[in-house]
């Protein structure tokens, strides 16, 4: 694959991020956002601190301006990285046209990057967690995520070298399992947090994380149909300028 092809791959992977981001936006506004005020008005409730000073931003800005900044740069900031993951599987992990390749690293960047660590690390909503281990929690969760990645390439690179003698079913199989059981011994022996207090909603806290999950995944999914349909119609420009001339001959 050239630079040009490269070049092109990466700004439609931008392009697509942007319109996931967009999506995500909307999904996070509508059902993550009315979990995020639960949770403060029970915060305030429980806080024994009335005197607090000036908001430095407003809870309106976080929710707006701010939310849709933080999930639109995410947005495309993701679809440039999964646009060059795309160009070097592209051909790699099997006979998949575009459109299934794409959806492969949507989906594969949906595990890696956030359900794998999500079920170690699940997202808590304010009032939620002590403050003094944030740092700790955050650096944790960063290195689930790192993990994750690595050990789903050398999935990948251990099952292509598998394949020959075991076949691509079974040597599948095999590299699934292993990374299963890596990521089971990350899951064992890395701390835990358990930070939720006693007298927070368990259902609250349930819908907080599946709003959350529904973002991602929705990000995820819209990035995989929007940058599969661009990149088959850069990457087979052939095959959609023959079809009229083939109708044609045939009507």
């Amino acid at each position: 694959m050239n630079s040009i092809s490269v070049r092109a791959l990466l700004v439609r992977g931008m392009l697509a991020g942007l319109v996931a981001g967009a999506l995500a936006l909307v999904v996070a506004y509508f059902l993550g956002e009315s979990q995020v005020d639960a949770a403060i008005a029970l915060e305030e409730a429980h806080s024994h601190d009335h005197g607090g000073g000036e908001e430095l931003v407003s809870r309106t800005m976080q929710a707006t301006g701010g939310l849709a900044t933080g999930v639109l740069v995410f947005g495309v900031a993701a679809g440039g990285i999964a646009a060059l993951v795309f160009c070097y599987a592209l051909g790699r992990i099997g006979d998949f046209g575009p459109r299934a390749t794409a959806a492969l690293v949507a989906g594969a960047a949906l595990l890696t990057v956030y359900v794998v660590p999500f079920l170690k690390y699940p997202a808590n909503p304010p009032a939620v967690g002590n403050p003094d281990t944030i740092g700790k929690r955050t650096t944790l969760f960063f290195l689930m995520v790192a993990l994750s990645v690595l050990l789903a390439v050398a999935a990948v690179i251990i099952g292509k070298r598998l394949a020959p003698r075991l076949g691509n079913w079974n040597a599948s199989i095999a590299a699934v399992a292993g990374f299963v059981v890596l990521i089971g011994l990350a899951y064992a022996f890395l701390p835990s947090f358990d930070e939720v207090g006693k007298d927070f909603p368990a259902t609250l806290l349930w819908e907080f994380r599946l709003s959350t999950l529904a973002v991602q995944a929705t990000l995820w999914s819209t990035f995989g149909l929007v940058f599969g349909y661009l990149t088959e119609r850069l990457l087979t420009p052939a095959t959609r300028a023959a079809a009229p001339h083939t109708a044609g001959a045939l009507s």
